[in-house]
């Protein structure tokens, strides 16, 4: 019979970004044959009813903007706003970000539209060396995604319609740990939530319910260092974990969920100068990097600014949200959504708490008296 604890550990390590040359799962990309059209069709769960990627509204208007960071590269995003706004108002603004390994056209956009239905300046980003954004392709760089959400309260704060002392935060998967990176240290976040949120840091180290041994992050890093040395000498990148590209037999639960939405129609994207065998998955070399990534260090000092954590009840990574929660300091809350999983708050627009979402931006964004 086989260990309950190596299936978990499996299941994880070929989903969300660990390398897992130590368990023999290691997904290079290059060598991976995609399914037919035919075999996804046949192998994917359904799609969920509400399911609504790329949701857009005649509510709203919507603009690409580039803007610099400290880095001095180039931030993509688009900008959104309602078409009743008052753009002679100083109006609340929020920065929205997708999950790991993603692009704004999956999750982002979608939050961003529907928050400036609901009266909000929108502005959802794609993360430095994804998307549209300037940077390595599928580079993992911490630092530089917490700065995506610094450079993007730069940009907001220096339109017109916007009140730079009324600008919030929403970062979906990983980006929840990037938002709470940089909101520790840029208090021009006033208010920050979270979706789904994966700490990137921990979910490297150690993996779901901490189901990654010290000698498997050994073995991980060791590979990585190996494969530097042959991409210094000028061999092929390595891509390891993110989606995978067909699903099996012996296909982990996660691995579905994950597919369903990135391999599918239901949230696939390719951005331009990219391959589907690449999309999701980060450079083996740099996702090491995580493992120095500690988001949640200090997250009491984003006090007295508010922090809200969504997460679903189902969800596989509804640890990284509790255990935020459970280091904040007040004013903070836990809000779990009965019946949804990971991937389902991010695009399932009939479990997805809009309401509580609006009411925690009105109510901290709101105008000083």
């Amino acid at each position: 019979m086989s260990d309950p604890q190596d299936a978990k550990r499996r299941e994880f390590l070929s989903t969300v970004g660990t390398g897992a040359a130590a368990l023999g799962a290691l997904s290079v990309v290059g060598g991976a044959l995609a399914a037919s059209p035919a075999q996804a069709r046949a192998q994917a769960p359904a799609k969920p009813d509400d399911a609504d990627n790329f949701y857009t509204s005649d509510q709203v208007t919507v603009q690409k903007v580039r803007f610099k960071n400290q880095y001095q590269t180039e931030v993509a995003g688009n900008l959104y706003a309602p078409r009743s706004l008052d753009r002679n108002a100083g109006n609340p603004a929020l920065v929205v970000s997708h999950p790991m390994g993603a692009v704004k056209e999956q999750s982002a956009n979608l939050y961003a539209t529907k928050m400036a239905e609901r009266g909000f300046v929108t502005l959802s980003i794609d993360l430095p060396c994804w998307g549209e954004s300037d940077g390595p392709r599928n580079l993992v760089a911490p630092d530089m995604y917490a700065e995506a959400f610094s450079a993007a309260v730069d940009f907001l704060g220096a339109q017109p319609m916007i009140d730079r002392e009324r600008i919030g935060v929403i970062g979906i998967c990983g980006s929840g740990s990037f938002a709470i990176s940089a909101a520790k240290i840029d208090p021009r976040m006033k208010a920050v939530a979270t979706v789904s949120m994966y700490d990137m840091g921990a979910a490297n180290r150690h993996a779901l319910n901490k189901s990654l041994t010290p000698a498997q992050r050994q073995a991980i890093i060791a590979e990585a260092a190996r494969q530097r040395d042959v991409e210094f000498a000028g061999g092929p990148l390595k891509y390891t974990s993110g989606t995978v590209h067909e699903l099996t037999a012996r296909s982990t639960p996660i691995e579905r969920e994950f597919y369903e939405f990135y391999r599918t129609p239901r949230g696939e994207v390719t951005p331009a100068g990219a391959t589907p065998q690449t999309t999701t998955h980060p450079m083996l070399t740099s996702n090491v990097k995580f493992m120095n990534f500690y988001p949640f260090n200090d997250i009491e000092t984003i006090s007295p600014r508010p922090l809200l954590f969504i997460t679903g009840d189902q969800a596989h990574s509804r640890e990284f949200s509790e255990d935020a929660y459970r280091l904040a300091a007040e004013p903070k809350e836990l809000h779990v959504v009965p019946g949804a999983g990971h991937v389902d708050l991010y695009d399932c627009v009939g479990l997805i708490p809009w309401d509580a979402l609006t009411a925690f931006f009105r109510k901290n964004l709101a105008r000083p008296a």
